[in-house]
């Protein structure tokens, strides 16, 4: 079934609200400790608590590689509408738990589903989108997830308004419920063509499962973005994590200002480097087929000196211009990831490929926060910030020196 032109913009348009529930439902718990503590009193202990969000993040990695085989293999549109129903499900029991083990119980499950989206939504928009558009296309997705992120944010509120439970249910009926637009407006499209495939429909039945893993093990670009990719999450994963503690200690002010300063400035700053990235590497491209890499290349580069002002400044205008330079570059690298993977990649094993880099994101992420927090408490936090600039510069000669395209579309042999 042939779609109008513009139907590729419809698909992130359509995947964008699914990014920002993403990232929102997750997000959410991390800040209402407080009130669901009232309820649940094993969530007053630190540990706990901190198991809670650990158990997401460690099934969410490993879940990741799996998750980019299965959309490989089956129909991306159906995984995805299943992957939201069932994370948007255990958000909406999330708001019934009374246990600390309930809640342990749900937030596994939806390391599994969430994991289940980002591979598929990915691959997808990248089939659909040529040359002219991917990077924009993707960049414009990926700014769903810092909406999302940033809205999580608000759960606090909204619980303090309302309640923890009405939260968590209200949110869960929310993606629920938008799961079944997506199944009457989102299409799935053959990686061998132009043609819709039809509902129920995979377009990929005769692969083998392991086919996708031989073939990108045997693939030295692969590797060299692998690398890049899991070298460069460290530092991505730090300001998430840490760069609120980083701003309060550089600043001298407390976490009530330093939290939402740090984190809306890395947010907006990313959100306008992702179309920045987009919008160059799509028109540098048509030119130089290494354009999307030169592009991310320019973000990453802008990360190294923002990240030694982030390690050693301490004023406001030095502190906020670091965080706005780290932003912007991260936002180039960002939307470029994919866009990259299509050139050396096939479009059959893409969903695999970008799980198994999300996988070594998450670890990666994962190692930084833990040693970041032994640098907090050894008052060390800002050396190690700018320590991050010279694992950066590394990932950046990888990047430059292996990834040499040919052309902006991978072509099988």
């Amino acid at each position: 079934m042939k779609e109008g032109k513009n139907y590729p913009w419809l698909v992130v348009a359509l995947l964008w609200v699914v990014a920002l529930l993403n990232y929102m439902d997750r997000q959410m718990l991390s800040v209402m400790k407080p009130a669901m503590e009232i309820d649940i009193a094993e969530l007053k202990s630190a540990t706990n608590f901190g198991y809670l969000m650990a158990v997401f993040l460690w099934i969410y990695g490993l879940m990741s590689p799996v998750s980019g085989l299965i959309a490989d293999r089956l129909n991306r549109k159906w995984l995805i509408v299943w992957s939201l129903f069932v994370w948007s499900g255990v958000t909406f029991a999330m708001g019934y738990a009374t246990t600390f083990n309930q809640l342990y119980i749900l937030r596994a499950i939806m390391g599994i589903s969430e994991a289940l989206y980002i591979p598929a939504g990915l691959s997808l928009i990248a089939d659909f989108h040529t040359a002219k558009s991917r990077s924009l296309a993707v960049g414009v997705h990926m700014t769903g997830l810092y909406v999302g992120q940033a809205l999580g944010g608000f759960g606090a509120t909204a619980a303090a308004a309302f309640s923890w439970q009405a939260t968590f249910q209200s949110f869960g009926v929310v993606g629920m419920v938008y799961s079944v637009i997506l199944i009457l407006f989102l299409k799935e499209k053959d990686k061998t063509g132009d043609i819709i495939i039809a509902e129920g429909q995979s377009s990929k039945q005769g692969n083998n499962l392991f086919k996708g893993l031989a073939a990108l093990i045997s693939n030295k670009a692969f590797w060299a973005i692998l690398f890049y990719f899991a070298v460069s999450s460290l530092p991505g994963w730090a300001t998430k994590n840490w760069l609120p503690t980083l701003f309060a200690q550089n600043l001298h002010i407390d976490m009530a200002t330093a939290g939402p300063l740090s984190t809306i400035t890395i947010a907006v700053s990313s959100f306008i480097g992702v179309i920045m990235g987009g919008l160059l590497s799509d028109k540098w491209v048509q030119g130089n087929k290494k354009g999307r890499v030169f592009t991310s290349a320019i973000g990453l580069a802008l990360t190294i000196p923002a990240l030694l002002l982030m390690g050693y400044g301490h004023s406001l205008i030095y502190v906020l211009g670091a965080g706005i330079c780290f932003g912007l570059g991260y936002g180039m690298f960002d939307a470029n990831n994919m866009p990259i993977l299509c050139q050396f990649v096939s479009a059959k094993y893409r969903a695999t490929a970008y799980g198994i880099m999300n996988m070594t994101g998450v670890f990666f992420g994962a190692f930084i926060t833990d040693s970041l927090g032994k640098s907090s408490d050894a008052g060390s936090l800002g050396a190690d910030f700018a320590m991050l600039a010279a694992v950066v510069l590394v990932a950046l000669a990888v990047q430059l020196y292996f990834l040499r395209p040919a052309r902006d579309e991978y072509a099988d042999a």
